[in-house]
């Protein structure tokens, strides 16, 4: 059964598991990666979580705020071995009740092109396609999304 375990980026399992998606990022991403990376930090995220499959990390997510009422969905990324069990579903679902808890009306994010399972997992949980945001505007590799909470 999988347990979700609200946190902030000083836990210790959040850290590796971020370092694995880091990895795998930076194979995907290639060229790119030192771009995304200096916009992917977890120095100072407040709301985190992290998935625990019989006491084991297996996956996490986080938000953060990317302006008032709107939260931004980070650090998304659940181990290759555990995917296809609804991990990362939960993990987002989680997250944005986190976000209405908070009073936040809506999540975004961006993830990159390469990335066909992420941007199939935003499709099939209501997130929609937007004009790229930020520093993300003009990038070619990157897709942005955004969900109202209801």
């Amino acid at each position: 059964m999988i347990q979700l375990s609200r946190t902030d980026s000083e836990n210790i399992d959040f850290q590796n598991l971020v370092a694995r998606l880091d990895a795998d990022l930076a194979q995907r991403d290639g060229n790119d990666h030192a771009f995304y990376d200096q916009f992917n930090k977890i120095t100072d995220i407040k709301y985190a979580l992290v998935a625990y499959e019989n006491d084991k990390p297996v996956g996490c997510g986080a938000i953060k705020e990317i302006e008032p009422g709107s939260m931004e969905v980070k650090r998304m990324y659940v181990l290759p071995h555990q995917r296809g069990k609804g991990i990362a579903t939960k993990i987002l679902l989680g997250l944005e009740l986190w976000a209405k808890e908070l009073y936040y009306k809506k999540c975004v994010l961006e993830t990159g092109k390469r990335q066909p399972e992420a941007i199939a997992l935003y499709m099939k949980n209501g997130y929609v396609v937007i004009p790229n945001y930020g520093q993300y505007s003009g990038v070619e590799n990157s897709v942005c999304f955004e969900k109202m909470l209801l």
